[in-house]
């Protein structure tokens, strides 16, 4: 069975996506003076495509038959990536990008469903996503939620690339998209929780929705696309600003 609901939303958010890394192209590398980019509304932006492909991601995973070959394509999808911009954008590198992430959450699912299976899904929703808010700031060494700081964690943790995987960058790291385990794998697995939910209580069936064929298309494609987009959109920038 097609959830088109959920193909609709991951096109969506997908075309978001490409706006907003059009957006970043032109500021950060063809000099656009659009000073709404650096504001608070943006950032909110930003953020609401990574919540909800992350999510989303999450409350999919269930639904896939082959959940180590989709969880390895993703993680070499991020992989290649990093090789990309390593060796012809250094300056712009990707290290642990968002593919990396959810690849990563995908394949250490399949071992911590076992687990997981054994607690019931609200408490698992209230759990993962408050565990996700505590954590949002580990990137830069404290416990809370974006102004919110609890408490500081041991700069020890931040070290090596090893310890940036995991969400403790040490000090003069830099990618242009960094997603870590940390606290990412906590809202990939609310997703979970939120499916076992809407299946276990009969509503998932809801979310047949109607089937928009490009919609669908983009939903089918959308790790290609992502990929994609980037290098595509430069080139076609490029080729606009010598003109």
């Amino acid at each position: 069975m097609r959830y088109h609901t959920l193909d609709n939303l991951r096109a969506l958010n997908l075309i978001s996506m490409i706006a907003y890394h059009f957006s970043w192209d032109m500021v950060y590398l063809f000099g656009a003076d659009w000073q709404w980019y650096r504001s608070e509304a943006a950032y909110i932006w930003q953020q609401s495509i990574c919540w909800i492909f992350i999510l989303l991601s999450g409350f999919c995973w269930s639904m896939g038959h082959r959940k180590w070959r989709r969880g390895l394509e993703v993680f070499g999808g991020g992989l290649c990536i990093t090789a990309v911009t390593l060796l012809f954008m250094p300056d712009e590198r990707v290290l642990f990008g968002v593919l990396t992430c959810l690849g990563s959450c995908m394949l250490l699912m399949i071992p911590a469903e076992k687990l997981l299976k054994k607690v019931p899904a609200g408490v698992g929703l209230l759990a993962a996503f408050g565990l996700f808010l505590v954590f949002r700031n580990v990137n830069e060494g404290y416990l809370g939620f974006e102004r919110m700081y609890i408490c500081r964690l041991p700069q020890e943790w931040y070290r090596t690339l090893g310890t940036a995987y995991l969400g403790f960058p040490a000090a003069g790291f830099y990618s242009t998209d960094y997603f870590s385990l940390l606290p990412w794998i906590f809202l990939f697995a609310a997703g979970y929780f939120l499916y076992r939910i809407g299946n276990e209580s009969g509503k998932i069936s809801r979310l047949q929705g109607k089937r928009v064929l490009w919609m669908e298309w983009l939903g089918r494609h959308s790790l290609l696309i992502y990929m994609l987009h980037q290098p595509v959109m430069y080139l076609v920038l490029m080729i606009c600003f010598a003109i």
